[in-house]
């Protein structure tokens, strides 16, 4: 299992990279000030930094339960993103409306979009991490 201070490098530079990559097109897609998606992002960054940490515990430790391992199979790593996204939606939608006066369906849509985003992110950041930074145990395993 990751140590904390791996877990902690992993949800830092998951957040920062991101946060680099949807600011500008965040701005060019919804048509708003990048300082003002720069906040959102930031506030969201935060918040999603504590579930990513809090949330890849649980998750390994629900593996290391269920199966033995903390290695996960494609499958497994589809229902890790999906799961993470849906999390996060729930916690970050009214705080779009809020900071960005906009209506609460308008929040969805933009919380949707992001999440579209890092989904797709999560799954290659994940998976680019494990195969920069592998673990001992899986070293008799197949990185799949």
């Amino acid at each position: 299992m990751r140590s904390v201070a791996d877990r902690i490098r992993h949800a830092v530079s998951f957040e920062l990279l991101g946060l680099a990559i949807i600011t500008p097109i965040g701005a060019w897609a919804f048509s708003m000030p990048m300082a003002d998606i720069g906040v959102v992002g930031i506030g969201a960054a935060t918040l999603a930094t504590g579930w990513n940490y809090i949330y890849n515990l649980g998750f390994d430790h629900y593996l290391q339960r269920t199966r033995g391992t903390t290695l996960k199979t494609l499958p497994m790593r589809i229902v890790h993103a999906v799961l993470f996204e849906a999390g996060l939606v729930t916690v970050l939608m009214p705080f779009i409306a809020w900071y960005l006066e906009i209506s609460i369906w308008q929040a969805f849509v933009m919380d949707l979009s992001l999440s579209l985003f890092y989904l797709v992110y999560a799954f290659i950041f994940n998976w680019s991490y494990d195969r920069l930074f592998p673990l001992q145990e899986w070293q008799t395993e197949t990185m799949r």
